[in-house]
């Protein structure tokens, strides 16, 4: 007797949302590709994003210190969601000034992150001495290409991180998605030929 090749059931739900996965990241992968063609309309983006969401945090958090006043944490929540506002106006009025700032804090990282890493392999000398001397020289020239081309690196380092991190989260996705559609479909697949056998 031939084999269904559907999914049934719970198989068919799951089924279905590995496929919803797979397609988020197409979308993912596109959207990354895409912005590393447009790297700076990619770091535009990116900064108006981050802005608005700043922004719309301090409201959400605003409204919750409203509703807890009378509490000890009353003025701190006022504080915080008050400064996530202002941030968020900042970011949202000067979006390419704050990229210029964030860039300049990301290359600091990359050498701060480079140095620790050579100092430390070269102390400690373990088993993965090569790789966290090879990571840290990376980091180390990452951070030195940054600052060399700065303020105009800004219109671009941003974008290509957020580019980048969509492409592998989308690759992530879509790898997931299909590998759970096949496990589902071949798990569906056995099910279904067990219950067909004579016995």
């Amino acid at each position: 007797m031939a084999r269904s090749g559907k999914p049934r059931g719970k198989a068919a739900k799951l089924h279905r949302g590995f496929s919803w996965l797979a397609v988020l990241g197409v979308i993912l992968v596109l959207a990354g590709l895409v912005g590393l063609v447009y790297t700076g309309l990619a770091t535009l983006t990116s900064m108006l994003l981050f802005g608005w969401l700043l922004l719309i945090g301090g409201v959400v958090g605003l409204l919750h210190a409203v509703q807890a006043r009378g509490t000890s944490f009353f003025w701190l929540g006022v504080i915080v969601a008050a400064l996530n506002i202002a941030a968020g106006v900042v970011v949202i009025r000067l979006p390419h000034a704050t990229a210029a700032a964030l860039t300049m804090f990301a290359a600091l990282l990359f050498l701060a992150a480079g140095l620790f890493r050579l100092v430390g392999s070269l102390v400690v000398r373990g088993p993965q001495f090569a790789w966290t001397l090879l990571l840290g020289v990376f980091d180390l020239l990452l951070g030195i290409l940054v600052l060399a081309h700065w303020p105009s690196s800004s219109q671009y380092v941003i974008g290509c991180f957020f580019s980048l991190a969509l492409l592998f989260d989308g690759l992530g996705l879509l790898a997931t998605g299909y590998g759970g559609r096949r496990v589902v479909g071949m798990v569906s697949d056995q099910g279904h030929s067990e219950r067909v056998q004579p016995e």
